[in-house]
């Protein structure tokens, strides 16, 4: 019996010994795979990946499958537009402000609602005012004067004249008409109320007196908007700023007045950038003859940017940016598609401009650029490895590294579930080891 337990526990342990030198040999490196991994120098692979790009061979089946596209950098007329919305807003040249220049109080109200529109030397309101009287019967005792020295002395007349010059005067000095000192010094009476009248035409925008009231000098008691013609405010992105002139033409529609359109023109760009919204304001003028434009109304402008240039022009798909460089790939005579660095500018409809990198009739890819600089990169990573030249699938085997993207993925077997990652053997040894059997 005790013979027999000697036996098992040896069985045991040879069984042991043998497997710990299985695993052994299985996860120790071949000398020649040490070499290699030694060798091998990831910051140099990923710099040269990164900043050396190759070129890549794809055959028609394999452009079929990722969907490359080309397209040819031709020389087009520069034509972009700009859309922007604005809000309209009267004329500050034509807002006018009715302030008195005496004290007095309103006798009686002529216009009296704000809103309402005025003429050019209509009758606002009538003022009485002591000092206004008192200027009355100044001008008129200096005609009295006047005439009774008629005929006297030479210097006594021109003195005469000179106090008369000199109410009148004043009078006009306090915005008093020239027809209403007319007839106090036709009529010889002074009247205890003066007309102020309107000092232009346009639409009462605000009104700050009542019948009754006591007005001061410098007082604002109207403001009058002259709205036969209007501006427009408008918010244009620091990256349009360029593309406006001034005296360009705008096209301006409004939701008030659905299919139609009002032809403006730019006639200011403000100095300044907000640096909230990082927009610039424009300022469009634009004729209101009927005035349907009201100010406060919401408009969407268009504008057209024609410098009358032309420039190189590819697609806009045809740019693929890396965070670093702005790439294209050019498709070379024989066949290769060649990534090359390029200087991009304004961007209109489909289309971007190229300033620098290409040539007016060279052809692109349009489509896929990704996977192809993915190709690009992949080739430079196995070229800089020691031993891999000639896996690097680029400039020769390109198109079927390409296929393998697409369809490798379903040559390749799922490991069993139980294998927890490590190579599942199959075949004669693998049956030995499982039966207990030696390995030789």
């Amino acid at each position: 019996m005790s013979n027999l337990k000697q036996i098992l526990v040896s069985t045991i342990v040879i069984a042991a010994a043998v497997t710990v030198v299985v695993a052994w040999q299985v996860a120790s490196p071949k000398p020649g795979e040490t070499m290699a991994m030694e060798g091998h120098n990831h910051a140099a692979m990923a710099a040269a990946g990164g900043n050396e790009l190759r070129s890549v061979s794809l055959n028609a089946e394999a452009k079929r499958r990722i969907g490359v596209t080309f397209a040819m950098v031709e020389r087009k007329p520069f034509r972009r537009t700009v859309n922007t919305v604005g809000n309209v807003t009267w004329d500050e040249t034509r807002l006018f402000n009715v302030s008195p220049k005496i004290e007095g109080w309103v006798e009686r109200l002529y216009v009296d609602f704000t809103g309402a529109p005025v003429e050019a030397g209509q009758p606002l309101i009538a003022v009485y005012s002591p000092k206004l009287v008192s200027a009355q019967e100044e001008l008129i005792l200096a005609h009295q004067l006047s005439e009774s020295v008629a005929g006297t002395e030479a210097r006594a007349g021109r003195n005469a004249d000179d106090l008369i010059e000199s109410a009148r005067r004043r009078l006009r000095y306090w915005d008093i008409p020239d027809d209403e000192i007319e007839r106090i010094e036709r009529e010889g009476t002074p009247q205890k109320t003066l007309m102020l009248r309107a000092p232009a035409s346009g639409i009462v925008v605000e009104k700050n007196v009542v019948e009754g009231a006591r007005i001061m000098p410098g007082m604002d008691v109207y403001r009058i908007a002259d709205l036969s013609r209007v501006w427009i405010d408008g918010e244009v992105f620091e990256k349009d700023l360029s593309l406006v002139r001034l005296g360009q033409r705008a096209q301006v529609t409004f939701e008030a007045y659905p299919g139609r359109h009002f032809d403006g023109v730019v006639t200011y760009v403000y100095p300044t950038v907000s640096i909230q919204s990082r927009t610039g304001r424009i300022r469009v003028e634009l004729a209101n003859p009927r005035m349907q434009l009201k100010p406060g109304m919401y408009a969407h402008l268009e504008l057209t940017a024609d410098e009358g240039r032309e420039s190189l022009m590819v697609p806009r798909s045809a740019i693929h940016y890396t965070g670093e460089r702005t790439l294209v790939f050019v498709r070379d005579a024989d066949g290769m598609l060649t990534p090359r660095e390029v200087t991009t500018g304004l961007v209109t409809g489909d289309d971007i401009e190229v300033l620098a990198g290409l040539s007016e009739g060279e052809v692109v890819v349009s489509s896929a650029n990704f996977l192809i600089d993915a190709e690009s990169n992949m080739g430079s990573s196995m070229q800089s490895m020691p031993g891999m030249e000639g896996m690097s699938g680029v400039e020769s085997g390109g198109s079927d590294a390409m296929s393998g993207m697409a369809g490798g993925a379903e040559q390749m077997s799922p490991a069993p579930s139980g294998s927890m990652g490590h190579t599942v053997h199959t075949g004669p040894a693998a049956s030995a080891a499982a039966a207990g059997g030696n390995i030789h």
